[in-house]
C-alpha cells in the first residue's frame, strides 16, 4: 500500500486488488498476526451474521479468497476483529437495533453463509454492524451515535441497548420520522472522538462528539448537518486519530486533518463548512 499526502490521489484499489464487474471494498481490517485466538466478524445487507477464526485468512491468493458466502442480492455491511467476547450490534434501516454477545455466534468456516443475526421487516436492510468489548477495558462507558438520510441524529449511551439474543427486530435505537428519514449509519464513540458526516451532495462536515447532546433511543435526535434540498445524508466515520497541534499543520504520520478551531473545519480546508450547533427539536 503506497503512502501518499493529504491530497493526494492515491492508487486504485484494482491495481492491487483485483474486483469483478459491481464489486467493491466493505471493510479494511488491521492485522498483526494471524493467529488462533481472535475472529473476523461479519454482518450483512439481509441480516446474517457470521465469524470466521482469523487464522483461517493467514493464505491469501492474489485475486483473494472466499471471507462468507452470500445469497443472491445481500451484500456485506460490517466486519470487526474480535476474540470472542464481544457484543454485537446491528442497526437496520427502520432505525431498530438488536445486541447480543459474540458468544451466540458459532465459528464457522470461510465459505459458510451464517446464521440469522437480525430480523428484517419487508424493504429493510442492516446498514451497520458495532463490536463492543464489554469489559474492564472500557467500551461500556461509550455512546452509541446514530444519523439518518435527513441529517439528524443523537448519542444515547451503550447500556440503554441491553442484550437480547440475536435472531430479533431489536429495540428502537432512533425514530425514523418523515422528518428524519432512514437509518443511514451508527458508530460507537465517546466524548474524546469526532466524527466525519458526508452528504450526497459531496459536503463533508468534522464534528466534535461531545456538541452533541445525548438522548434516549426513542427520540428524534438533533441536527447533525444542514443539507440542500435534494441531498441526503450518505453516512458517518468515527474519527480514531486525534490530530496533535504542534505547528505543522497535523500528527506528524500523514494524518488528513489538522486540530481545527473547535468548529469542526481544519484552518487549512476552507472548502469544508464548519457544522451548526446540535438544535432540539
Amino acid at each position: 500500500m503506497p503512502a501518499g499526502s493529504r491530497s493526494s490521489r492515491g492508487k486504485p484499489i484494482v491495481n492491487m486488488f483485483p474486483l469483478e464487474e459491481g464489486e467493491k471494498i466493505t471493510a479494511v481490517v488491521p492485522v498483526k498476526e494471524f493467529d488462533e485466538n481472535h475472529f473476523v466478524f461479519m454482518a450483512t445487507s439481509q441480516g446474517t451474521v457470521k465469524k470466521t477464526p482469523l487464522a483461517d485468512f493467514s493464505r491469501p491468493r492474489p485475486s483473494g479468497i472466499i471471507a462468507v458466502g452470500l445469497d443472491e442480492g445481500d451484500y456485506l455491511v460490517g466486519v470487526a476483529l474480535t476474540d470472542g467476547k464481544f457484543d454485537v450490534m446491528l442497526f437496520s434501516s427502520e432505525g431498530k437495533a438488536v445486541r447480543f454477545e459474540e458468544a451466540d455466534v458459532r465459528p464457522m468456516g470461510r465459505q459458510a453463509t451464517g446464521v440469522r443475526g437480525m430480523r428484517l421487516g419487508e424493504g429493510q436492510r442492516v446498514v451497520g454492524m458495532l463490536a463492543a468489548k464489554m469489559d474492564e477495558n472500557a467500551d461500556s462507558s461509550k455512546s452509541v451515535l446514530t444519523a439518518t438520510e435527513n441529517g439528524f441524529g443523537k448519542r444515547t449511551p451503550i447500556a440503554e441497548y441491553t442484550r437480547h439474543g440475536r435472531g430479533g427486530q431489536g429495540l428502537i435505537a432512533i425514530q425514523t420520522s418523515e422528518r428524519n428519514g432512514a437509518l443511514v449509519g451508527a458508530a460507537l464513540v465517546d466524548d474524546n472522538d469526532e466524527v466525519m458526516l458526508i452528504s450526497t451532495g459531496g459536503v463533508l462536515i468534522r464534528t466534535k462528539v461531545a456538541q452533541i447532546r445525548e438522548q434516549g433511543r426513542s427520540t428524534q435526535g438533533v441536527t447533525l448537518i444542514s443539507l440542500d434540498q435534494g441531498e441526503k445524508l450518505a453516512g458517518l466515520e468515527r474519527i480514531e486519530e486525534r490530530d496533535v497541534v504542534d505547528g505543522n499543520g497535523g500528527n506528524g504520520n500523514g494524518g488528513p486533518h489538522a486540530e481545527g478551531n473547535g468548529n469542526g473545519d481544519a484552518p487549512d480546508e476552507p472548502a469544508i463548512e464548519p457544522p451548526p450547533p446540535p438544535t432540539v427539536h
